[in-house]
């Protein structure tokens, strides 16, 4: 399960950096599902969506730490740090990141993500 939930979550980081990250979690999230975000806003699936047809892309990115939660036998979380870079010289962001999936016809779906912002030192 781990295997499965860290092979979505790096296909979503290339999914920002290649700027096709509307049309990937358009397709994975479920029609309630939310993001909590680093700035402090919620945004439903519409406004996952459109944010990412508008946002500047991802350089790289690396998952450390990850973690799998199981919440029965097709609901999970994936608990991580990741790192993200974009522009050359710009400073990483580095956030705590929970992912929430449920399977539903044979297929993971993201439910729910949240980012806790940390501190670069």
């Amino acid at each position: 399960m781990l295997d499965d939930l860290l092979q979505l979550e790096h296909q979503g980081w290339q999914s920002l950096c290649d700027g096709t990250g509307a049309d990937f979690y358009g397709r994975i999230m479920t029609e309630d599902a939310v993001m909590v975000l680093a700035h402090g806003q919620v945004f439903d699936r519409r406004a996952v969506i459109d944010s990412l047809n508008d946002a500047p892309g991802w350089r790289t990115y690396d998952i450390s730490e990850e973690r799998l939660v199981t919440l029965g036998h097709d609901d999970a979380a994936i608990v991580y740090t990741g790192r993200g870079y974009r522009a050359e010289g710009a400073p990483e962001f580095v956030a705590l990141m929970s992912s929430v999936y449920t399977r539903k016809n044979g297929s993971w779906r993201l439910v729910l993500y949240q980012q806790t912002p940390v501190p670069v030192q």
